[in-house]
């Protein structure tokens, strides 16, 4: 209740619409009084652990998060994850689609912090979903709205991954437009678009999206990334490169960063565990660093570009001659 009063909604909220977004690993929270009114942001919840890849679930055991549209079908107190709210999957897409013997179920968001195919989050957020989804079943809103996205959208890294792995799986898509459709037409109009399955399976979804908006993600201005030839680097080196003062310098610098990166983490991200590469050429000189795994976007920009303006280092010998190298660091940014 105080946090709908600090933002100035509405409590209880009557309509409860969720979203999610499996690369991007959050999930949104969104709120309404009133049937005509366009929905509100309440909150943005980190998912806390991811099973599978991009794409639908299609078979028990696949461990896919299933992407599509879902709704609220059970409500579930003495779940083993703390507390769960079961989603309908498999749907009308899903048992059209699906293996039709053994499409799998008992997809849940969940607490924990644990998956083999679910949307968990912590212990206290899933409380709060829970509290929310049942105030909202209560007061009438007999499907709650779930729908589980690849990505967001709006966000450029995102976009470029999913683009490289549609070149590989071209038959998701015509899934992904559809998708996409439904994304932007909630971003422009705070409103659900009615979403239907046609006879082979697929989603329709109806609603346009006004001419101003159309669903391609916002332009914004990036650096482009270099890229390291990697075949200059050795396989084996005699010695390791050295940070300016050795290895206890660096990991004051990684103290540093860590404390620096806190602000950057998303409301209800108190910790991030963040895998990042960067090269030390043979000059000494470090830089191409990049996020692997963990952190957003926000986040991983700022983290990319404190590793490439550290100082140069000791570089990295082979045969008694400086070689380029790839070295990897793993950071934890959490609030305090």
């Amino acid at each position: 209740m105080k946090q709908f009063s600090e933002k100035g909604l509405e409590w209880p909220a009557k309509y409860l619409y969720i979203r999610s977004f499996k690369y991007d690993s959050h999930l949104e929270v969104w709120v309404k009084s009133e049937k005509h009114e366009q929905y509100k942001l309440f909150k943005n919840y980190r998912v806390c652990a991811l099973a599978g890849t991009l794409g639908p679930k299609r078979m028990k055991g696949d461990y896919q998060v299933p992407e599509g549209f879902y709704y609220i079908n059970e409500f579930k107190p003495n779940s083993n994850y703390h507390l769960a709210l079961g989603l309908n999957y498999p749907n009308l897409s899903d048992r059209v689609l699906s293996d039709s013997i053994e499409p799998g179920g008992d997809i849940y968001i969940h607490g924990s912090c644990v998956t083999t195919g679910c949307i968990p989050v912590t212990n206290p957020q899933i409380e709060e979903l829970y509290i929310l989804a049942a105030w909202a079943k209560s007061q009438g809103q007999d499907f709650i709205p779930v729908h589980v996205f690849p990505i967001s959208f709006n966000n450029q890294r995102s976009n470029t991954y999913l683009a490289k792995y549609m070149k590989d799986f071209p038959e998701y898509a015509p899934m992904v437009e559809e998708l996409r459709h439904a994304y932007y037409y909630f971003e422009k109009t705070k409103q659900l678009p009615v979403i239907m399955v046609d006879n082979l399976g697929s989603y329709v979804v109806d609603g346009e999206i006004p001419k101003d908006d159309k669903a391609e993600p916002k332009k914004k201005v990036i650096k482009e990334r270099k890229v390291f030839n990697e075949e200059l680097l050795p396989k084996l080196v005699d010695k390791l490169p050295v940070y300016p003062g050795g290895n206890e310098k660096f990991q004051v610098f990684i103290e540093k960063v860590s404390k620096e990166m806190s602000p950057y983490l998303l409301d209800g991200q108190h910790r991030a565990y963040i895998m990042l590469e960067f090269i030390v050429d043979q000059d000494g000189k470090p830089g191409y660093s990049r996020v692997i795994k963990g952190g957003n976007e926000d986040l991983n920009e700022k983290l990319e570009a404190l590793f490439d303006k550290m100082p140069e280092w000791l570089p990295a010998v082979r045969l008694e001659k400086a070689v380029p190298v790839k070295l990897k660091q793993s950071i934890v940014v959490e609030k305090k």
